[in-house]
């Protein structure tokens, strides 16, 4: 192969979802339901990262994501990047953060607790990687979440 030959074709407009760690590239496609678009998605495992030895890439042609669809992935996958596209050209870099607040994206781990008894959504306090329940206050790691 080339030096400067593509391993992945580049995209005209939408979001190149990079740095994903590669065992994580899947919950990504599932939280984003890719396989709900009609337009092309490219998925890729694997890939070499100097930060992460192995990196997972996801193309998504003529698809921007929102605030909202973005807070998701922190959850599964902090610190990616999404590349907004146009006309080639990347014209937008976003690292995904997880926010202080989490709704509706993770199960509580307290069958107890009311959101897993009633139905209604899920509300977390996050601070250092640790969630809490907003309404029994129990606590779970960021990383051993269930996804609703």
């Amino acid at each position: 192969m080339a030096k400067n030959q593509m391993l992945v074709a580049a995209i005209e407009n939408g979001t190149v979802i990079d740095h994903i760690p590669s065992e994580k590239t899947n919950h990504v496609a599932n939280l984003l339901k890719l396989d709900e678009l009609e337009t092309p998605v490219t998925i890729g495992y694997n890939f070499r990262s100097k930060k992460l030895g192995k990196k997972g890439i996801i193309k998504v042609e003529d698809k921007f994501f929102t605030d909202e669809e973005i807070s998701r992935l922190s959850v599964v996958a902090p610190n990616i990047v999404l590349n907004i596209i146009h006309d080639f050209e990347v014209v937008e870099k976003k690292t995904v953060v997880t926010p202080d607040e989490i709704h509706g994206i993770v199960k509580c781990n307290n069958p107890k607790c009311i959101t897993n008894n009633e139905p209604m959504a899920t509300h977390f306090h996050v601070a250092n990687g640790i969630l809490t329940c907003h309404y029994c206050e129990k606590e779970q790691d960021i990383n051993k979440v269930e996804l609703v």
